[in-house]
C-alpha cells in the first residue's frame, strides 16, 4: 500500500531544523555522493516522493516509512524515515536501476 499522500502531509509540518540525519545515514549519503541539504530539501519539498511504504516502528509514538524519491526511471533515492516530533532519517540509499519493479514488489506484500 502506498502511504505517499499521508507521508507528504506529515512532512509538511517539519522545518529543516526538525530533520535529524543519523550518523549512519550521513555516512551512507557521503559514500553515495548525496548531499545532506538535498536530503532535507526532499523532505521539506517532497515533489519527488513517488512511494512510501509503512514499516513496523520500534516505539509506540513513532511511525516508520520506506520512502522513494524519483529523479528518473532509473535514478532514485530511498530513505528510511522515522516520524516523531522530529523527522529522523535513518538511512539513505541511491538506486541506479529500474526502481519501479522494487516498489511494485514492495506494495504487494
Amino acid at each position: 500500500m502506498n502511504y505517499k499522500d499521508s507521508v507528504i502531509e506529515k512532512f509538511k509540518k517539519y522545518r529543516k531544523e526538525d530533520i535529524i540525519i543519523t550518523d549512519h545515514a550521513e555516512e551512507q549519503a557521503t559514500f553515495r555522493s548525496i548531499s545532506l541539504s538535498e536530503i532535507k530539501n526532499n523532505i521539506i519539498h517532497p515533489k519527488k516522493l513517488v512511494f512510501a511504504g509503512k514499516l513496523e516502528a520500534e516505539k509506540e509514538n513513532e511511525e516508520k516509512y520506506d520512502c522513494y524519491f524519483a529523479y528518473s526511471n532509473t535514478q532514485c533515492q530511498r530513505y528510511i524515515v522515522v516520524i516523531t516530533s522530529k523527522c529522523i532519517i535513518c538511512t539513505v540509499i541511491k538506486i541506479n536501476r529500474r526502481w519501479q519493479r522494487i516498489v511494485e514488489k514492495y506494495s504487494k506484500k
